[in-house]
């Protein structure tokens, strides 16, 4: 179910009317969709190398290795605990807790569609999916493991996953590393893709949008959004600074000031720059921004207007963007939405 705040349904109300006088004629949606044709693609069938060996069987590991707790420290964590298929491949916290009841110090963004960002983590230190998992193998939040091998042992000791995983990597001498582990989980991933109405809307369907969205998707463009926020993901593809026109934290009230990627870099070009984040499925995946600090959408929308524009988005501009970005909300992928019956243990404790 589509969860909305209370205060935005009076402004979707008022953007509805605002639209039934302002409907554009059809040579202003014809321009309209080829304007979008050029900033934005549909989604793919697949994300990953085309020329992936047994891609088939690695998916179906990485998916039971992704929803399987029983390799981190505790036994009780899994990467499903902090993308969590009813909430949309997030958590619902402003930042996640882990293992040994760790909390992470940014917000958990969705696993979803992760395959279109061109780099990974809000600070880009992750330099793919595959990178991201093998490191997570050690995360203190993620694991609680102090080595990879103790990660990999762990798996290991895991009876059933010795024939998954030469099924998958067929011919290797040693099948269970985290290196095949990372590639496992990753191709899993790749395949987490959530067409949506506005893909149908890209191909050519403008009904798929109704007349509200797609007065939000002219808001979104002529205001310049779809500069960061485009692509295949519609987001997901740049760096930004947070804060182009005032400091962001005034806007969001964040109780820390995160530098972003400079943290990672030390470069002070990089000061309060992030990964500008996908938008598919932003209305499922609230708290927003790095650190979860704003609720709501509509209230995102409102920050991103001050610090990025230097304006005050009027309430009904708001409504009909968020109108907008609803359309990007997709079904789960059936290999997300339920979980898998996991191989079974060994009798030796691991």
């Amino acid at each position: 179910m589509k969860r909305w705040t209370m205060a935005i349904v009076p402004l979707l109300a008022a953007a509805f009317l605002v639209a039934l006088f302002e409907t554009p004629n059809a040579d202003d949606d014809v321009a309209l969709l080829k304007q979008a044709q050029t900033l934005f693609n549909p989604l793919p069938q697949t994300t990953g190398p085309a020329d992936a060996q047994n891609l088939a069987a690695r998916a179906a590991l990485g998916r039971m290795l992704f929803f399987d707790p029983r390799w981190t420290l505790e036994g009780n964590v899994s990467c499903a605990t902090c993308h969590q298929p009813a909430l949309y491949g997030t958590d619902g916290l402003a930042k996640s807790i882990g293992v040994l009841h760790r909390r992470h110090r940014r917000n958990a963004p969705t696993v979803l569609n992760a395959g279109l960002n061109f780099i990974q983590h809000w600070s880009g230190d992750r330099r793919s999916l595959e990178d991201q998992v093998e490191q997570a193998l050690i995360g203190a939040v993620s694991s609680g493991h102090a080595d990879q091998v103790a990660a990999v042992a762990r798996v290991a000791a895991i009876e059933g996953y010795a024939p998954l995983f030469g099924q998958a990597f067929p011919g290797e001498l040693k099948l269970i590393t985290s290196a095949n582990i990372g590639n496992a989980i990753a191709a899993y991933e790749r395949t987490l893709l959530t067409p949506a109405p506005f893909d149908s809307y890209l191909r050519g369907d403008t009904l798929a949008m109704s007349p509200v969205a797609r007065h939000g998707l002219r808001r979104f463009i002529s205001r310049g959004c779809a500069s960061c926020h485009g692509g295949m993901g519609v987001g997901g593809q740049i760096f930004q600074k947070f804060g182009a026109r005032e400091e962001y934290w005034k806007a969001t009230g964040s109780s820390e000031v995160d530098k972003g990627r400079f943290e990672f870099t030390k470069d002070p070009a990089d000061l309060y720059v992030f990964k500008v984040p996908s938008l598919r499925n932003v209305e499922m995946t609230p708290p927003y921004f790095h650190d979860g600090s704003v609720a709501t959408l509509d209230g995102a929308i409102k920050v991103m207007g001050r610090v990025q524009l230097g304006i005050t988005l009027p309430d009904t501009e708001i409504a009909e963007i968020v109108a907008f970005l609803s359309t990007l909300t997709g079904p789960l992928p059936a290999s997300f939405a339920a979980a898998p019956t996991l191989p079974k243990m060994s009798k030796r404790d691991p």
